[in-house]
This record gives C-alpha cells, sequence and structure tokens, in this order.
C-alpha cells in the first residue's frame, strides 16, 4: 500500500512478468498513483520510468510521491495511445506497463462521477479537456444509440429496456448525478442484492466511462505500433478489468506472437492471464476481475 492508501493490484506479478531489475528504461502508460512505477523506481536504482497519465490530477498528486526519484522520472499528461509520437528514446526501454482500470483516487471521488455509489455529476472523464461527459451521453443519445451502447460495451441484457426508459424519463427531468442514474437502473432491472452478484450499474456506468474516453479505441494498434518501436527484451504488461479490453489484448499479443501466421515479433509470457491470489483479493476486494497478460519482444 502507498500513496494514501492506493493498492497496487498483482504488484509482484507485474514486476515479475517486466523483469523490472534490469538497467533501461520503463514505460508506465497509465500512471495513475504511481503504485506500480515507484516500487521499480524503489527496486531498481538503475531503472529510468516514463510516467504518462491522460488524468491531469492524478499527475499534480503524484509529482510529490516522485520526488525523491525526479532525476530518473520523466512525466506525460497525454493518453497512452500517443506515447509513440513522445519524443522518447526507444531503444532503451526494457518494460512498458499499462493498468487500465480506474485508481482508487478516481473512483473515491464523488466529484469525478466515476462510481455509483456515491453521488456526485454525471462525468466520468479521465481527461477533464474532454467536451464529452456521460451527462451528455445520457441527456442526448438516441433510444436505439444507447441500447446499443449499453449491450456493446456494458453487455447489460435489458439494454433496450433501460434505454427506452432513460428516454422516456429524461423529458420531464434530466439526469443530473450519478445516483439519479443508479436508481433507474435498479428499476429497470428489478435489482436485489445477493453476494457475489455484480451490481447492473457497474455495467451501465461501464459502458459510459468507455464512450466517454473512448477506452478501447486504438489498444491493439498502440500494442502492435510499440512493439515496432522497442528493442529486443523489451516486455509488455496490461492488466484489464474487464472481457472487451482483455480481449483486444490477448488477440493483440496473440497475433504479434505469430498466432495469425505472420512471423512473430514477440513471445507470449501468459499463456493464460495471471489473476489475483485469494489473499489479494480479501485484501483488495478491487483487485477481483484483473487479469495480467505479458509478453517479450523477439
Amino acid at each position: 500500500m502507498n500513496e494514501r492508501g492506493h493498492v497496487p493490484v498483482l504488484l509482484n506479478e507485474v514486476l515479475e512478468h517486466l523483469d523490472s531489475a534490469r538497467e533501461g528504461t520503463y514505460i508506465d502508460g497509465t500512471i495513475g498513483l504511481a503504485g506500480h512505477a515507484i516500487e521499480i523506481l524503489k527496486r531498481n536504482p538503475r531503472a529510468a520510468l516514463v510516467g504518462v497519465d491522460v488524468d491531469e490530477l492524478a499527475l499534480t498528486r503524484i509529482k510529490e510521491t516522485l520526488e525523491p526519484y525526479a532525476d530518473r522520472v520523466r512525466l506525460y499528461q497525454a493518453d497512452f495511445r500517443f506515447i509513440p509520437e513522445l519524443d522518447l528514446d526507444f531503444s532503451s526501454v526494457r518494460g512498458l506497463f499499462l493498468d487500465l482500470g480506474l485508481s482508487s483516487f478516481q473512483l473515491d471521488s464523488p466529484e469525478r462521477g466515476f462510481s455509483f455509489n456515491r453521488e456526485g455529476p454525471l462525468d466520468m472523464r479521465m481527461d477533464l479537456r474532454n467536451k464529452t461527459t456521460a451527462f451528455k451521453i445520457v441527456d442526448s443519445y438516441s433510444e436505439p444509440k444507447l441500447a446499443h451502447l449499453f449491450q456493446e460495451y456494458g453487455e447489460l441484457r435489458q439494454a433496450k429496456r433501460l434505454a427506452r426508459e432513460i428516454v422516456a424519463r429524461r423529458k420531464a427531468r434530466k439526469f443530473e448525478t450519478t445516483v439519479d442514474l443508479r436508481l433507474v437502473i435498479e428499476q429497470v432491472c428489478h435489482w436485489i442484492p445477493q453476494k457475489g452478484k455484480v451490481h447492473p450499474a457497474a455495467k451501465v456506468f461501464q459502458a459510459l466511462r468507455i464512450e466517454v474516453n473512448q477506452e478501447l479505441q486504438g489498444l491493439g494498434e498502440f500494442l502492435e505500433t510499440m512493439a515496432e518501436r522497442v528493442p529486443a527484451g523489451a516486455r509488455f504488461a496490461v492488466i484489464s478489468f474487464h472481457s472487451l479490453e482483455d480481449r483486444i489484448v490477448k488477440h493483440t499479443f496473440a497475433r504479434l506472437s505469430g498466432g495469425d501466421g505472420r512471423p512473430a515479433v514477440m513471445r507470449l509470457l501468459t499463456r493464460k492471464p495471471v489473476t489475483p491470489t485469494e489473499e489479494e483479493m480479501a485484501f483488495n476486494s478491487r483487485s477481483k476481475p484483473a487479469k495480467l497478460r505479458a509478453a517479450e519482444k523477439l
């Protein structure tokens, strides 16, 4: 645990698959609260870190934490998909890491609107420069477009019914807050809390967050581009938290390792995804859906 209670997920597994004791540069493309990044710097005095995050508030928050390692750290506010365009010496890269989940800082900040358990505005923007918010989507998308969104990105069985109800209700009263939306979701889905059952709002909020931040767009292409830039021996480690992202990472690594008949440029380090232990899940319940996949440049 570090940075005001932040718990990095699959920490030891990430460091192992990155082989992070080697000298060189490590890129954390979603640095967030820097849980994994700080451990790399602490444990390896020969490591340099490039930290990238689209969330300006997260970068501001971690600057003080990273101050002891300032001579080995460079921070950039950018979407990880733009890393290939940064002025970096990619020949020195030994590891690339992505944690595609939300940080505790984002989830626990009601004003960001990411959590349906905390009342706040329907925002959900990672990048506050983004003009699209969850409110704008809920308030303006057509019924078919909302239904497609909830079905495609949330895998919600009641997608059409929920879209119909949202469009009908917003004519009388706009959905201003996370709780406004959650209550309608609970009514439409006839939600009754049961142990081990996923709240339907989790699926809807996931769908809205993906749409607001265009989270799936360009992920596979980014990994393929980076595989061309880094030297042999560089390792990629990616943690995903839902099946849509995991599927993209899985298929991209499969292609890069020769699964589509093309010459392999990487080798898989994880035939199956690495998941948290029972002990980690008991200590940090937010780690439960995490899946780690890794590959090495040939």
